[in-house]
């Protein structure tokens, strides 16, 4: 009996330790549970408290001591005496606050996600990727970074700091992400700051509608395309309003017929992103502050996840003393200011990519036809390992014009038609030394220089000095363009309707020191209807930038606390221009006591998407009953088609009320605008009811949308916060449910000292044990800044948090 139990006891030893020591996927991966339940090396390890010791390291490859002094926000402060220290120092810092982070979006940008996933969904994902380019685009971008001797400097100092981080990592120090997930982190290298910079442009500027607008020419006539889907809503002001006075000779190419597939278009396209990713920026002339000195603010509005998008680090070494948001994975500071200048970003929007159907000659694809030959493909076999399956494999081809993303194999109509994709951000590019520059700019003259080196993604670059200056210009390569080329589907056999030149840097968008005394960018048109060039894109924002630049054009004595204000502006300027026109169509004649109180909450309402307000739930559940009844036609099309904008549909349901599109499929009625606009707000005030009998509670604005600021991994949600906030999309504050403004910044250009305020939901630590992690959280939700630190003098620093010394390793 007792060699029984004994045996008994042995076996569930030996169990255990076989289960406690291996991965398991039940649905979703699960961690080795004995090395992340050990109180010694588990995920115990990484709760920290709020001050950390100060520490001397060694490190190889520095040239001399670097000082970090953490500030109270965690916030790193560089001193080095050399840039190829202060970049090693700044990817070592970096990865020790947020390596997780930069390895999981390099890895989903290489379309690597399922290797530590393993799921369908992610080998979906890492398919796109892979045939959309984005490594092919992140090796071309590193073949530029290395052909510069400077970018070649930055990224392969930051890279062996990010590396020396790394090979310093026992199982314990591990971020908690890889204990989840089972993983440990490579090596680093200089191409995932490639994908990293790549990744930044997929989301800004990789949009695109030709095959919708391709199916829309099919099924429409000519005059509803321009009508329902518009180049150009001319509605407020352009980004630059320069008329009659662009003075170039822009470049003239022949016009020829752009030859269109004679046939819908039954491919889907790949998934865009959200109308809610712009941004904001604006600079006032001293002669409309207090103080007589510039302010520049800055506002980019993107997923809002944790860890956060940007990191703010200070550097500081001879020839530089910057400060701002920068991207972890990749060196130098994206937005922000130094001792003389300021400056931020806003996305261009522009249609920076084109669609050609391609003829091969047959089947293997290794010939496709231009011009009349025949010529060769280049085909790529990608692996693809797939964690706790078996490898899959994939044979991407390459045309001259770029990847051929949808054939048979993939979202693909028919083994006949395939779609090879051009896009700005395959072509080589030096962005880094735009920031490079950027960083170390004294005056107007050294920012547009900086400039001439940024290809992609294409921004509207606000700028402001010390000395008075402020300016905007909007920057990236555009390809030049016939009237309406790049809006539909191209002929891929034919080289003429390929890009035949470029717009020269002198010739883009750009104005200084206007006479109105502010410049501004909210994602609008560009430039008004003189300028020579066609621009294209999927759309134009055309709320935001109205409503700021009125308020810009009102303020005098502009104070910093006045440009917080404004960026934490409420008001629905949407809301203002339909609601009344909405509410005047409906027959309240039969309206149930539900409907009779929506109808009163709405009427009372200010048009403020403020946290308390109801009369924003009423509204935002009203319109998004509204769109889709409008243009159910696209919904339920068995094409691809675009959906138009928020505001040509409103334009259209006052100008155009009987428009075919209002009528709705499915009844036996011809629906006018008036119909829509009824059946909209019964469904609308259904919602609203539905949602108070499951919340049990009024609908408050910031209950009713809810902003969920998550993890980067969706299933964690302790890791994840669901924050109080007003705003939404279309509105000065942008804050939708999941996404809004990532980083506040004001700057005050004054001679006696650039004074900067900042913040961005979450915090300096990718640690969710950290008390950095979301420090800034509620900060941020409450329109609050942070008055950052900003010297040249290290000896402020000592009192802080903590402070880091590097040294060089002895020879």
């Amino acid at each position: 009996m007792k060699i029984a139990k004994a045996s008994i006891s042995l076996l569930i030893t030996v169990a255990l330790i076989y289960f406690l020591n291996r991965s398991w996927n039940f649905g979703t991966p699960i961690p080795p549970l004995g090395k992340f339940l050990d109180p010694f090396g588990g995920f115990w390890q990484n709760a920290e408290t709020k001050y950390r010791p100060s520490q001397v390291l060694m490190l190889t490859g520095l040239k001399d001591e670097v000082i970090i002094h953490y500030d109270s926000l965690l916030i790193p402060h560089v001193f080095a005496k050399n840039n190829d220290d202060l970049y090693l120092a700044q990817g070592y810092i970096t990865a020790a606050n947020r390596l997780w982070q930069m390895e999981f979006q390099t890895h989903a940008a290489a379309g690597r996600i399922s290797e530590i996933i393993g799921s369908a969904a992610a080998l979906d994902y890492d398919l796109t990727q892979r045939r959309r380019g984005m490594v092919y685009a992140a090796e071309n971008a590193l073949k530029a970074m290395l052909a510069n001797p400077v970018a070649a400097s930055m990224v392969n100092s930051y890279t062996q700091g990010i590396n020396q981080y790394i090979q310093s990592l026992a199982y314990k120090n591990l971020p908690l992400e890889y204990k989840l997930l089972g993983y440990e982190p490579e090596n680093w290298s200089p191409l995932k700051c490639g994908l990293l910079l790549k990744n930044m442009a997929l989301t800004l500027n990789s949009g695109d509608k030709d095959l919708e607008m391709t199916n829309a020419l099919k099924l429409f006539d000519k005059a509803l395309i321009d009508l329902v889907w518009p180049d150009n809503e001319n509605v407020g002001d352009p980004i630059v309003d320069n008329t009659g006075n662009w003075n170039f000779t822009p470049i003239k190419i022949d016009s020829v017929p752009l030859a269109l597939p004679n046939e819908l278009v039954k491919v889907t396209p790949l998934e865009k992103s959200p109308p809610d990713v712009g941004s904001n920026n604006w600079a006032v002339s001293g002669t409309k502050t207090n103080t007589g000195a510039p302010i520049l603010c800055n506002d980019p509005h993107l997923s809002l996840s944790l860890p956060s998008i940007w990191y703010v680090i200070h550097l500081h070494a001879p020839g530089v003393n910057v400060m701002g948001a920068s991207l972890p994975g990749s060196p130098a500071v994206i937005s922000g200011f130094n001792d003389s200048i300021a400056w931020g970003v806003t996305n261009a929007q522009r249609d920076l990519v084109d669609w050609y159907k391609i003829e091969f000659k047959d089947k293997s694809k290794r010939e496709y036809k231009s011009d009349g030959t025949w010529k060769p493909t280049r085909q790529v076999i990608e692996k693809f390992k797939v964690k706790g399956g078996n490898d899959f494999y994939d044979t991407i081809t390459f045309t001259h014009q770029g990847p051929v993303l949808f054939d048979e194999n993939f979202r693909g109509d028919n083994e006949m038609k395939h779609f090879s994709m051009r896009w700005i951000a395959h072509d080589p590019s030096e962005e880094i030394i735009t920031f490079f520059k950027l960083n170390r700019a004294k005056n107007h003259s050294e920012y547009m220089d900086a400039l001439n080196h940024y290809a992609s993604p294409a921004q509207n670059f606000v700028f402001a000095s010390v000395s008075g200056d402020i300016a905007m210009r909007i920057q990236g390569r555009f390809p030049v363009r016939r009237k309406e080329e790049g809006k539909y589907i191209l002929d891929g056999t034919l080289t003429q309707t390929e890009w035949q030149a470029f717009i020269p840097n002198e010739h883009n968008v750009m104005y200084k020191n206007p006479a109105r005394g502010f410049v501004s960018s909210a994602n609008q048109y560009p430039a008004d209807n003189t300028y020579p060039y066609y621009i294209n894109a999927t759309s134009y924002e055309a709320y935001r930038n109205r409503r700021i630049n009125k308020l810009l054009g009102e303020m005098t004595e502009i104070t910093p606390r006045d440009m917080m204000e404004l960026q934490f502006d409420n008001y629905n300027l949407k809301a203002e221009e339909s609601l009344p026109y909405f509410l005047k169509q409906l027959d309240t004649a039969n309206f149930s006591q539900a409907q009779k109180s929506a109808y009163k909450i709405l009427s009372a309402w200010d048009y403020e998407n403020t946290v308390d307000s109801e009369g924003a739930s009423y509204y935002e559940a009203w319109w998004d009953a509204l769109f889709p009844l409008v243009w159910d036609e696209v919904k339920t099309s068995n094409v691809t088609l675009a959906y138009p904008t928020a505001y040509t549909t409103i334009k259209l349901l006052k100008e155009n009320p009987d428009l075919l599109f209002f009528d709705v499929i499915g009844t036996p009625e011809k629906e006018t605008a008036r119909d829509v606009i009824q059946q909209a707000f019964i469904q609308g005030v259904e919602s609203i009811e539905k949602w108070k009998s499951e919340k049990n509670k009024d609908p408050r604005w910031a209950d009713f949308k809810d902003t969920f600021i998550g993890h980067l991994l969706q299933g964690l949600p302790a890791f994840s916060y669901h924050v109080q906030h007003g705003g939404n999309h279309d509105i000065v504050n942008a804050s939708s449910r999941r996404h809004g403004p990532s980083w506040r910044m004001v700057v005050s250009l004054e001679r006696s000292g650039v004074r900067t305020w900042g913040v961005y939901p979450g915090g300096q630590s990718g640690n969710p044990g950290s008390p950095f992690y979301n420090n800034m959280l509620n900060t941020w939700a409450t329109g609050s800044y942070y008055l950052f630190q900003f010297t040249g003098n290290p000896a402020q620093y000592k009192t802080n948090v903590a402070t880091l010394t590097l040294k060089p390793v002895a020879p």
